[in-house]
């Protein structure tokens, strides 16, 4: 079994939480480093989880050559030009979710980790959860019937201060959009998994409690082939 030697771009929270544990413990992982602008913080993160490199600037985690691969954990804003560079310097990239700002910077990032041999994956991991795996095993064998509707609702009161370290996902240009883009990506994504791609959709987003310039709240409905309906409720003010 290949051992991938990973550098981590991003070191927050849901790093600290659940990539570097797994890239640290994984017996096809072998964590090297990490880049983050706050050195200190960057060192600190290397040093409880046993990377022996860390980095204030990104690119020269990129251009490390004892990198074989790079986790993208930074504001989605970032993700386009930062797999980009790493697609290039020939590293395989796994990015969190949502892939980018709009398609044209997906596309980019596809097309250059495709002319450079490179993987790249997007980190809607929810599909492996065992409880999803076993959803669906049971659709598949028709012991549920047949599924007319499904509904999801997804809610999480979210209104961060001005120093709040979060605060850039109420921020359009850095986000691309509220909480449809931050979280509510992993719910069509598993209904993509359930029942293949969806051939009706519509929907809106609103604000109803917070004046800012992304969705505090959004409502999408899909169709599959089969006749399978879906909703999905999402909201930052709930």
């Amino acid at each position: 079994m290949t051992t991938l030697r990973w550098g981590l771009i991003g070191a927050g929270d849901i790093s600290r939480k659940r990539i570097a544990p797994a890239l640290r413990d994984l017996s096809n992982c072998d964590f090297v480093s990490v880049a983050r602008a706050n050195s200190a913080l960057a060192e600190a993160f290397a040093v409880e989880f046993g990377a022996s490199k860390w980095f204030p600037d990104w690119r020269s985690l990129v251009s490390d050559d004892q990198i074989d691969a790079v986790y993208i954990a930074t504001p989605v804003y970032l993700h386009a030009e930062q797999t980009i560079a790493a697609a290039e310097a020939g590293k395989h990239v796994l990015c969190e979710k949502p892939m980018a700002l709009n398609p044209r910077d997906s596309d980019e990032m596809i097309a250059a980790c495709r002319a450079n041999n490179v993987k790249l994956g997007v980190a809607y991991y929810r599909r492996f959860y065992p409880v999803v795996q076993r959803i669906k095993t049971l659709i598949a064998s028709g012991a549920l019937g047949k599924i007319s509707l499904v509904q999801i609702n997804a809610f999480e009161y979210f209104d961060p201060p001005e120093d709040h370290p979060r605060r850039w996902l109420i921020d359009k240009k850095l986000s691309g959009g509220g909480p449809l883009m931050d979280f509510g990506c992993h719910r069509i994504e598993l209904l993509r998994y359930l029942f293949g791609d969806p051939n009706r959709v519509s929907g809106f987003v609103s604000n109803g409690i917070f004046n800012r310039e992304v969705e505090d709240t959004a409502l999408v409905s899909l169709g599959f082939e089969g006749g399978t309906s879906a909703s999905v409720a999402i909201s930052h003010a709930v």
